[in-house]
């Protein structure tokens, strides 16, 4: 008895319908052609977006892969190669430390672009920038209080950088997490600061102690701060704001912001090299170091770093001395 015919299978043989005759010519399809780069970027902002990453990060992405497509011309996702990549960094006229910045960000793209499936493999980690990496210094004590000494703390914007450039000496914190800062972070009783993961790069949780003097200066800013709301009929509650009462960061300027303005002001007139964001931060990872005899994982931690080489890059921290270190978590 033959068995019924199941309407779902074909019993005819097909497998040589679409076969390719001797004399046609197969059709190639250009993969390369998929997706344009533009696409790609317009997607992976949207997941950043979605991730809660800053601002300034999505700029530094759109800024670098649109330079890069005007510079080469290159439309396709599948059409970029190291030769392309090459191309475009010879085309910038900037510093070897620059140009690898900028390579750093255009990777990060390609990675994600790895990540969401639409490159097979990750050619762009054997393309290296090398440079002499000259060793930064971090702020000290004196350079810090040489500065606060001659501020004039009547002044609203003297005495809100006074308390900027001692919140980032004492606690470690980016110029991008302090501008976000709002006064339910700062817990006067305690002398702590409790910042949340959505202000910091690896998204922990972190508590940051600072002292009495700080204490005071943050206190007197916060009452500064609520009658210049009272005044401009603002409802924020940012620690650092300007004279009209916003936010020290613009968000229709990303790179712009009050703070990073001023202690450049300072630093220009009153000669002192370190009065900045990153040497305020790096400033802080060496007194500890120095603190606590040493304690790399402490310094990694207190920074919010994923793991101990960026810190120990961070330092300029002699690469014996480094293994000396891990060895004491192993």
């Amino acid at each position: 008895m033959s068995k019924k015919r199941n309407g779902l299978t074909v019993a005819a043989d097909l497998s040589e319908m679409f076969s390719v005759e001797k004399d046609v010519e197969p059709i190639v399809v250009n993969r390369k052609a998929s997706l344009s780069i533009e696409k790609a970027l317009e997607i992976i902002v949207r997941q950043m977006r979605a991730s809660g990453l800053r601002e300034r990060t999505i700029h530094d992405y759109e800024t670098y892969v649109n330079d890069f497509i005007e510079k080469t011309n290159v439309e396709f996702l599948l059409a970029i190669d190291a030769d392309a990549i090459y191309d475009w960094l010879s085309s910038m006229k900037v510093k070897d430390t620059t140009k690898r910045i900028r390579l750093k960000c255009f990777n990060a793209f390609l990675t994600k672009c790895f990540h969401n499936g639409w490159l097979a493999d990750m050619f762009w980690k054997n393309i290296r920038i090398r440079v002499d990496e000259p060793i930064k210094e971090g702020a000290t004590d004196e350079d810090v209080f040489n500065v606060l000494r001659l501020l004039d703390l009547s002044k609203f914007i003297e005495l809100r950088d006074a308390t900027a450039i001692l919140t980032m000496y004492q606690t470690g914190i980016r110029l991008a997490t302090l501008s976000a800062l709002e006064e339910r972070h700062v817990d006067l009783e305690n002398r702590v600061l409790r910042i949340e993961g959505a202000l910091l790069k690896n998204r922990k949780v972190i508590l940051l102690p600072f002292d009495g003097r700080l204490q005071k200066l943050f206190e007197v800013l916060f009452e500064q701060n609520r009658l210049i709301r009272e005044e401009k009929n603002l409802d924020n509650k940012f620690v650092f704001i300007t004279q009209a009462g916003e936010s020290v960061h613009n968000e229709r300027s990303p790179k712009s912001n009050a703070i990073a303005k001023r202690l450049n002001y300072y630093k220009r007139i009153y000669g002192i090299k370190n009065i900045n964001p990153h040497g305020l931060r790096r400033g802080f990872a060496k007194d500890i170091y120095k603190r606590s005899k040493g304690d790399l994982a402490l310094v990694s931690k207190a920074l919010g770093h994923s793991d101990f080489a960026i810190t120990a890059r961070y330092l300029h921290l002699d690469p014996e001395e480094v293994a000396d270190k891990l060895r004491e978590f192993r």
